[in-house]
């Protein structure tokens, strides 16, 4: 399953040639270029559903995984994708006994992840992430993905979070603390992780990745050490039987997260070796630190530019 990633970018390599030519804004691509280079297809688009425990739900879509508290309090969910599919994520939590969505927590600000805030917001959703999260919301900015640079637009005033916090945040919803967590700047400089402890169930966004390689994104604060970190520190909150659901990829387990944690250390001790060794990000490159872990998380030449990320923020 976590090899889906990799396919989905070597799809995206496909296109990409073709979509660069046409981009306005220092080659960096608009929404309807990286959907068409991604293959998404916002009409035909399916929404399903995992309930993963009593009163929480997990919806897969077009983008980053949604998780929905649902119970008498209302609907609190967990990233929102895109508002080209927004009415489908609403049908699909009716479906399961909710109503209109009074909280969305963002995991970070990236689109695939946001961008539904423009939907919700102006429905009177209140939009709730870490306040480096809306600062680069309302700024926007654009975000390398090293195969391909996507120019985030600034998100109008009503699609962004009313409610922010620093470093920690509880929101006591459907009989229950869900409790808001940044331990670093990791994936971005605004990542939340959201825990549901009724359920013992954690969303970490896009700092974990379950669909192959993360993407960390330098130039918005993000560090491969900030990833060690806030996943161990995750950890440490986390138990056996705690539910992991990821940014992108199937819901899993600590287990699978302690995995991906060895990956990440191993990566980042071979990278810096062989910075400290003099090698050229070519060389480190061709050296393959990922290969006897491409059999888990597909080839690395299918991420996007995760050697050259680690590298990156190693060097800087």
């Amino acid at each position: 399953m976590r090899i889906a990633l990799s396919v989905f970018v070597i799809t995206f390599l496909i296109f990409i040639s073709s979509d660069l030519k046409s981009a306005d804004h220092d080659d960096a691509m608009n929404l309807d270029q990286v959907a068409h280079a991604f293959g998404w297809n916002f009409e035909e688009a399916e929404i399903q559903t995992q309930k993963v425990a009593e009163g929480l739900y997990v919806l897969f879509g077009v983008g980053g995984n949604i998780a929905a508290s649902i119970g008498e309090d209302g609907v609190l969910i967990v990233d929102d994708q895109f508002p080209q599919v927004m009415d489908k994520v609403q049908a699909a939590i009716l479906k399961v006994g909710g109503g209109e969505v009074n909280y969305a927590v963002n995991t970070h600000w990236h689109f695939d992840h946001a961008e539904g805030n423009n939907a919700l917001g102006p429905q009177g959703t209140k939009i709730v992430a870490h306040a480096n999260a809306r600062a680069d919301m309302a700024k926007g900015g654009v975000i390398n993905m090293v195969i391909a640079k996507y120019k985030q637009q600034p998100y109008p005033d009503k699609a962004l979070p009313v409610l922010t916090y620093d470093h920690g945040m509880q929101i006591h919803f459907n009989g229950g603390e869900i409790d808001l967590k940044n331990f670093a700047s990791a994936h971005t400089n605004g990542d939340t992780a959201v825990f549901f402890k009724k359920q013992n169930a954690v969303h970490l966004g896009d700092v974990f990745n379950n669909a192959g390689y993360p993407f960390i994104d330098v130039g918005s604060g993000g560090s491969i050490d900030g990833m060690i970190k806030f996943c161990e520190d995750t950890l440490k909150l986390a138990n056996d039987n705690t539910i992991v659901i990821p940014g992108h990829g199937p819901v899993t387990n600590t287990a699978t997260l302690k995995e991906y944690i060895s990956m990440l250390k191993t990566v980042r001790s071979r990278v810096a070796a062989l910075i400290a060794d003099g090698k050229t990000l070519q060389e480190i490159k061709d050296a393959k630190p990922t290969e006897d872990f491409d059999k888990i998380y597909g080839p690395e030449t299918g991420s996007l530019g995760f050697i050259n990320r680690v590298f990156t923020s190693l060097s800087e």
